[in-house]
């Protein structure tokens, strides 16, 4: 096996989970949960790591869609999905430990969000 390899594998959202857990049952650790706003879409992906080989299951979301949790296959998923959320106003359902759009102090709510305008950066308006 080639070390360092990484693949990605686009993933429906209502499959999320099921692709998750499997993940884990093959004996992967979750890396990490990285969120990136393409145009009006969002790009979520997440990285697993087995024997220094990266999979990345990879969703594509708009701003109003709800995203299962995967807090109840790895546990500490819950600190990425509430960052998700604070920074770009995407709902997480069912975190194991949610803490309601309080997890981030910023000086704009969802400043990465999709509906974010220059008037709301504070820096912006002077």
């Amino acid at each position: 096996m080639v070390k360092d390899q990484q693949t990605t594998i686009a993933v429906s959202i209502d499959e999320l989970v099921s692709r998750t857990a499997q993940m884990k049952k093959d004996g992967c650790r979750l890396v990490q949960i990285g969120c990136t706003k393409l145009g009006d879409d969002f790009e979520i992906n997440y990285v697993f790591d087995k024997d220094y080989v990266m999979t990345n299951l990879r969703i594509t979301a708009k701003q109003d869609t709800v995203i299962p949790s995967v807090s109840s296959v790895y546990f500490g998923a819950f600190v990425y999905e509430n960052e998700i959320h604070d920074l770009y106003g995407i709902t997480v359902s069912g975190m194991n430990i949610d803490f309601g759009g309080q997890f981030y102090r910023t000086t704009i709510k969802q400043p990465f969000s999709v509906t974010i305008t220059k008037e709301d950066i504070p820096c912006q308006n002077k």
